[in-house]
């Protein structure tokens, strides 16, 4: 089955060819595809047979580029050719009926013909400019749009594929996108390809989709578990929780707290895991050092994309994460990270860096995610004027303004926000439109908050989920 993140293998030593291809599988790769210029035949097999036995422990589909005899040999699935390869006809000879046969295109007239002739997918690229390969032509998103429509294969989009353009490709009809460089050359080449594979969720029903929070509970239901799940809900997702922290707690303040032990944290969270599953993790409230270490181990393990909310102090003032936990999720937990969403006191005592200006704001920003962030946003709540938002996107950086609402009803905004962000990427949003939803979400909550109680009252997750989806705002 040809569908999901594609991976190309890049050239290397063996063990960089085999890193990369565990990380990506580890990620969520669906299929890879051996490529190598430089090898003898008898070592291309060698190696093709050892990433065999890792497509297979993932379920995953492992082809051969250009040579059917070395996918023979190897046991792979299928091969992929070229327009200058063999046909189509004589690799179905070495190759036998049961193998996968895929074609590169990049006319529409290239890709019927591969199907007439009994291609089991289609190739089009390159779709974006690309670094990889010298002698490109440029098809384009109408191109794959009209190949789309004019056969009934799966149709991998090639070239230039980013996490930022991925999306334009599913929704011009690719079932796959292939990638090389933007997984292999990647830091973090398992989170790389997490952030591939979550853009597929676009295709699937909201409420297929699955969050799990680990947070706090706030018995006044303005923040952490109960705000995270109210957000996630309303946006149309699955929501799930391990309970990290009882509290005792209204709009007054924190008055009493009581922590579970990390070992019942952990079986939450593998019980719903092994069960549920989870497209996005959210975490918020985690106390204490040993609580932080079970989480970041439990998502190590499998590169669980998670957006972690560094939640410090209570609205009131209340700590709610040790001081000794501190460098504990700073060592453990953010270089985890997909995204962190700290507000301006988190990011200071993290970074021990001053925060005032915009300026600082990026600073600091480019500071955490030097500690292993994937992306950074920067809450910038804790500044007068504007309520602007610092979004370092990789290297890219977004600035999310919204006109300050004069009010003391912000309860659980943090949670709200980050569960939002959790929410619209497991629905495959890529990043910067993600957080540009969840700024419009977390703004609309603020201006209709809710004026309950006699401290700060909670912010409105209903008006937020409305404004997304453009309904009435009345309630």
């Amino acid at each position: 089955m040809i569908n999901g993140l594609y991976l190309i293998t890049p050239h290397g030593t063996e063990e960089q060819i085999l890193s990369v291809t565990r990380a990506a599988l580890l990620g969520g790769a669906k299929v890879v595809q051996y490529r190598d210029k430089e090898r003898s035949t008898e070592e291309q097999i060698e190696l093709a047979r050892k990433l065999v036995l890792l497509c297979e422990e993932k379920n995953a589909t492992f082809l051969v580029n250009d040579s059917p005899e070395i996918a023979e040999a190897a046991l792979a699935d299928g091969v992929h050719l070229g327009q200058g390869d063999l046909s189509i006809q004589d690799a179905r000879k070495i190759l036998g009926p049961s193998k996968l046969i895929g074609v590169s295109t990049r006319t529409v007239e290239q890709a019927m013909k591969a199907e007439n002739h009994g291609a089991d997918y289609i190739a089009v690229g390159s779709i974006f400019p690309t670094d990889t390969k010298s002698d490109i032509e440029l098809v384009g998103l109408d191109t794959l749009s009209k190949v789309r429509r004019a056969v009934s294969l799966p149709v991998v989009a090639i070239g230039g594929i980013s996490p930022t353009n991925g999306a334009d490709a599913i929704d011009a009809g690719a079932d796959s996108l292939a990638v090389i460089s933007a997984v292999a050359t990647d830091r973090q080449p398992a989170l790389a390809a997490r952030e591939f594979s979550l853009l597929f969720n676009r295709k699937l029903p909201k409420q297929q989709t699955r969050v799990l929070t680990i947070a706090g509970s706030d018995s006044g239901g303005g923040a952490g578990i109960q705000a995270d799940l109210k957000t996630i809900t309303l946006l149309g997702s699955y929501g799930s929780s391990a309970i990290t922290v009882l509290t005792a707690q209204n709009t007054c303040g924190v008055q009493g707290l009581t922590p579970a032990s990390a070992s019942f944290i952990l079986k939450q969270i593998d019980l719903v895991l092994d069960d549920i599953g989870a497209d996005m993790v959210k975490t918020g409230m985690l106390y204490s050092s040993e609580i932080v270490q079970q989480v970041a181990g439990r998502i190590g393990q499998e590169m669980l994309p998670t957006v972690i909310d560094p939640v410090m102090i209570a609205k009131g003032g209340a700590p709610l994460l040790k001081q000794e936990a501190v460098e504990t999720l700073r060592q453990e937990l953010i270089p985890l990270s997909f995204l962190l969403t700290p507000n301006i006191p988190e990011a200071e005592a993290l970074t021990g860096l001053t925060i005032e200006t915009l300026d600082d704001m990026e600073t600091a920003a480019q500071s955490l995610q030097e500690m292993g962030a994937r992306h950074v946003l920067l809450k910038g709540g804790h500044r007068d004027g504007d309520a602007t938002d610092i979004l370092l996107a990789g290297d890219q950086v977004c600035h999310l303004t919204a006109e300050r609402q004069e009010t003391a009803n912000t309860h659980g905004t943090g949670c709200t926000y980050a569960a939002a962000l959790a929410t619209l990427l497991a629905q495959g949003q890529p990043l910067v439109a993600a957080a540009e939803q969840a700024k419009l979400f977390i703004s609309e909550a603020i201006r209709h908050n809710y004026p309950i109680g006699t401290g700060h009252g909670p912010v409105n997750h209903f008006a937020g989920a409305a404004a997304l989806a453009n309904l009435p705002e009345e309630n």
